[in-house]
C-alpha cells in the first residue's frame, strides 16, 4: 500500500493540475474533504512561503500524513508587484474569477503593451507531522493582455500572455501549460523530493 499524501486545496482547477502534475508519484494522492477535514487555512502570512507553510503545517498536524500545499499568485509590474500574495483576494474576498480578470484590466486600462510585463510565482511547501517543511518554487515570465482569451485553466490565465508561444495561459492544452507554468516548474522539484521521502518510508 502506498502512503498518503494530503493535498491541500478545495480548488478543483489547481486539483486537477496536481493530479497531472503529480501522476506516477508513490503516494496515494488524498483531498482533506476524504479524510473529513474540514478545515480552511486563513491566508494571513505576507509572503508566498509563509501561506504555503501555514497551510501545509496546519494540515500535517490534523491529520498525521504528508502534506503539500502552495501559495501562487500573479505580479504585474506596472501595479508594483501587484496582485502578488493577494491574487485570489484582489476584487474582494468573494469575487469569482472573471472578477478578479476585469477588475486587473481596470487597473491596467491606460498601460501601454510593452509595460504590462508579468510573472506568476508558485511555492510549494511539503510538511509532515514529525519533520521540517521542505519548500520548492516556480516561475514563468509573460504579459498581461488587453482582454481574456482561451478557454482553459482559472484564475488570471486567460490574461497571462507567452510571447514565445502566441498564447495565453488559458489557450495552451493542459500538457503544455504544465511544462511552461509556474506551479508546472515548482511541482518538478516538488516531484523530487517526494520520490526521496517515500523511499525513505519504504
Amino acid at each position: 500500500m502506498q502512503p498518503k499524501l494530503l493535498l491541500a486545496t478545495n480548488n478543483l482547477g489547481k486539483l486537477r493540475e496536481y493530479r497531472s502534475l503529480l501522476r506516477g508519484i508513490p503516494f496515494d494522492l488524498m483531498l482533506p474533504t476524504e479524510l473529513g477535514i474540514k478545515i480552511k487555512v486563513e491566508e494571513t502570512g505576507k509572503t508566498y512561503r509563509e501561506n504555503a507553510r501555514l497551510k501545509a503545517v496546519t494540515l500535517a498536524n490534523e491529520s498525521g500524513i504528508l502534506s503539500l500545499a502552495d501559495d501562487s499568485g500573479l505580479e504585474v509590474d506596472a501595479l508594483n508587484g501587484e496582485p502578488g500574495v493577494m491574487s485570489a483576494r484582489y476584487a474582494g474576498k468573494d469575487a469569482s474569477d472573471r472578477e478578479r480578470v476585469n477588475y486587473l484590466l481596470s487597473k491596467l486600462k491606460n498601460v501601454s503593451r510593452e509595460k504590462r510585463t508579468a510573472r506568476f510565482v508558485c511555492v510549494i511547501a511539503i510538511a509532515s507531522p514529525e519533520g521540517p517543511v521542505k519548500f520548492r518554487s516556480g516561475k514563468c515570465y509573460g504579459f498581461i493582455t488587453f482582454k481574456p482569451q482561451g478557454e482553459h485553466g482559472f484564475g488570471y490565465d486567460p490574461i497571462f500572455y507567452f510571447p514565445e508561444l502566441s498564447k495565453t495561459m488559458a489557450e495552451l492544452p493542459p500538457d503544455v501549460k504544465n511544462k511552461v507554468s509556474h506551479r508546472g516548474h515548482a511541482a518538478q522539484k516538488a516531484r523530487l523530493v517526494l520520490q526521496k521521502l517515500a523511499g525513505e518510508k519504504s
